[in-house]
């Protein structure tokens, strides 16, 4: 787990729990990232479901983070316990692990900043299965742009 908080962190302030996640059907591959913010009550108050092209898994992951996280910045929340099935992500922006992949590196930037941004954030890895509702958005993407790739070859 990783854990962000600020000098002027309040209990008061608005929480979340975002489930985040990212493939890629080939490695690289048409690639997708989708993401779940619930409020604390449970109740779903986001789902992100965004095809992003040609990209590797760990892209995909990171990807499916920032849009996450601005989502929820927007929407007003300070405090946020973020949930990711990626291990590697997880030791990466707790620095466990360095980051070397040079598409990786402007992402993990982007990630530490956001998270910043909140009052309190905590990553924390969880294992694929309670991560299932972002995982269906992910491939929701995936299929809908393999539909639509078909339909246009069929239309040439």
């Amino acid at each position: 787990m990783w854990r962000h908080m600020s000098a002027g962190a309040s209990s008061h302030a608005s929480h979340c729990t975002i489930f985040t996640d990212g493939g890629a059907r080939g490695n690289p591959g048409p690639a997708a990232a989708g993401a779940v913010i619930l409020a604390d009550d449970g109740s779903v108050t986001a789902e992100i479901s965004e095809y992003l092209g040609v990209a590797t898994n760990n892209v995909a992951e990171y990807r499916a983070l920032v849009l996450a996280l601005k989502r929820a910045l927007e929407a007003g929340y300070r405090r946020a316990d973020i949930c990711v099935d990626s291990e590697l992500v997880v030791r990466q922006l707790s620095g466990a692990y360095r980051v070397k992949d040079a598409k990786i590196i402007p992402l993990h930037a982007q990630v530490r900043s956001l998270m910043r941004r909140f009052d309190e954030a905590n990553v924390t890895h969880v294992r694929r299965e309670q991560n299932r509702h972002a995982d269906k958005l992910v491939n929701a993407a995936l299929d809908a742009a393999a539909s639509d790739r078909a339909e246009n070859s069929h239309e040439k």
